[in-house]
């Protein structure tokens, strides 16, 4: 079991992360919110998790110990694999994914690609306190609390995962605009980037 990385952030795509450790390249899957946080040339840790297959190796990155342990503990529904459970940290903060159990939230279940209104019943289901409590909610940041900067990462993020500038920019002015902890959670890039996506998907929807 590989519970950790720590190197020098070699290249970063759409879904993925090279972080050379002791001169390895390993490659190691993320979420957006985790890759928009990596920096070519600066070192890292990442918490990892390693799924082994009869025909690969894989590595999955999270920013903390905390998504890794609601990675791994979502695996244990009937029909959630890394990829699914990935998806779902890509759209919901881990206390996001332990409210939306906990009320047994549907709606903010299906917001993942991949999870339908049965899928999100037997998530709730099969995880009933297992994800353990959600912390209190934290107030979500205004648009002056995420500079031009952050902003025009969070638009390259959305853009890099197929969408078209101009939704990009639209949705991240929403988000900004958006004063509910609930949709925001973090002050941050990951925050934001998470948020536009739970309300593209929700438009998909």
């Amino acid at each position: 079991m590989i519970a950790s990385l720590s190197g020098t952030v070699e290249a970063v795509s759409l879904d993925r992360t090279v972080i050379d450790v002791g001169g390895v390249g390993y490659l190691v899957h993320a979420t957006p919110a985790t890759l928009a946080g990596l920096r070519v040339g600066e070192r890292v840790r990442l918490a990892t998790s390693l799924v082994v297959r009869e025909d690969s190796m894989t590595i999955y990155g999270f920013g903390d110990d905390d998504e890794r342990h609601v990675f791994e503990t979502v695996q244990s529904v009937s029909g959630v694999g890394p990829r699914l459970a990935l998806a779902m940290l890509a759209v919901h903060t881990p206390d996001g994914l332990r409210r939306a159990v906990a009320s047994e939230d549907l709606a903010a279940l299906v917001r993942v690609p991949g999870i339908g209104r049965k899928g999100a019943q037997r998530i709730t289901l099969e995880l009933g306190d297992r994800l353990g409590v959600p912390a209190q909610a934290e107030p979500g940041p205004s648009s002056s609390e995420v500079g031009t900067d952050q902003r025009d990462q969070v638009v390259d993020a959305l853009v890099g995962l197929g969408w078209t500038t101009k939704v990009a920019d639209e949705t991240v002015s929403t988000v900004l605009r958006q004063a509910d902890a609930e949709i925001v959670e973090e002050a941050d890039v990951a925050g934001a980037l998470r948020a536009a996506l739970r309300i593209l998907g929700a438009q998909r929807g």
